[in-house]
């Protein structure tokens, strides 16, 4: 029996969302165990007292990249503090095994490496991910990713979305790359009028419901994001920017949201989100969330620009009127 696990994760956001039904399935294994995670302290903040793990350790610790070089001069706080987990579980790329080497050197016996990096054309991500955890002979059947919002999250979107109506759509307009991108000249014919869905717009004034859009953008988008505040400067839109994670779930949580393979995306289907995701380049088997609240659309040429305005407003229409039906 394991009662202190440390889970060591670097990797993007989406990186480590995808690795949540693997911690899931450990959590539920070790229900009273004291679990903590290394990694970048704004993703895996995600996590921190919020079902997976009880704290959160920054991997930008200076003193760690002695581990990082072979035969080097271990600092003793951080060899107590390896030390004194009962088991490890690292994603760090290792390839000749030097921090693997340094850890047992501070006393680790139980160490088990998991995938640095999801191979393409193959399992799903989330299963891949989960190797580690399935070594411990825990079955994990449940691929899906979940966030658990706490009251100072959801606090903190009520008051961020005051003022909107019951209905908001939620869109991210980036991605980690300009390939799996929707032109954003798709986004404003898609809200053509003041940041409004036309179709929408007039099937919710149908049964007396008004419409909001919530656009997620960080420093990647910036371009976009200038380009969009011009076009909607005088429509019922809201731009999210750069909000910490914990906050953002909580604001897309009971959302219709539409983006593309990223991170972002990976979050907001976790909140439980109603989702509508492009992609192009890559392969929605092996990336996309497996929740059931998302629904993808492929540009099977795998380039997004030839992905269909009417394609994604028709998915939008449908998620509208759904969520118009049980309001």
């Amino acid at each position: 029996m394991f009662k202190r696990i440390l889970v060591i994760r670097g990797g993007a956001i989406g990186d480590f969302i995808l690795t949540l039904p693997a911690l899931k399935a450990l959590r539920e294994a070790y229900p009273d165990a004291h679990i903590e995670i290394l990694g970048y302290k704004h993703i895996a903040v995600l996590a921190e007292n919020r079902f997976y793990a009880q704290a959160v350790r920054s991997i930008e610790h200076g003193p760690l990249a002695s581990f990082f070089a072979r035969n080097s001069e271990i600092p003793p706080e951080l060899a107590g503090y390896f030390a004194s987990f009962d088991l490890i579980i690292s994603y760090l790329y290792d390839p000749d095994r030097i921090f693997e080497s340094n850890l047992h050197r501070c006393g680790v016996e139980n160490l088990l490496c998991g995938p640095a990096k999801v191979v393409e054309k193959s399992s799903h991500a989330a299963k891949q991910l989960a190797r580690p955890i399935e070594e411990l002979g825990i079955k994990i059947g449940d691929l899906t990713e979940k966030i658990f919002c706490s009251d100072e999250d959801r606090q903190f979107a009520q008051e961020f979305l005051r003022g909107s109506s019951q209905l908001i759509v939620a869109i991210h307009p980036g991605s980690g790359s300009k390939e799996k991108n929707w032109p954003v000249q798709n986004w404003i014919e898609l809200f053509p009028s003041n940041g409004h869905f036309s179709a929408a717009k007039h099937e919710s004034g149908r049964m007396g419901k008004q419409l909001s859009l919530v656009v997620v953008s960080g420093e990647a988008e910036n371009a976009q994001t200038a380009q969009l505040e011009h076009e909607w400067k005088d429509g019922d839109v809201r731009f999210a920017k750069n909000l910490s994670l914990p906050h953002l779930a909580a604001v897309l949580e009971h959302t219709i949201f539409v983006g593309h393979d990223s991170g972002i995306s990976h979050l907001a289907a976790a909140a439980a989100a109603n989702c509508i995701l492009l992609f192009g380049p890559t392969d929605p088997n092996v990336w996309a969330p497996r929740n059931k609240n998302v629904r993808v659309l492929h540009a099977q040429s795998g380039r997004l620009s030839d992905l269909d305005i009417a394609q994604v407003r028709a998915a939008l229409t449908t998620a509208l009127r759904s969520a118009l039906s049980r309001a």
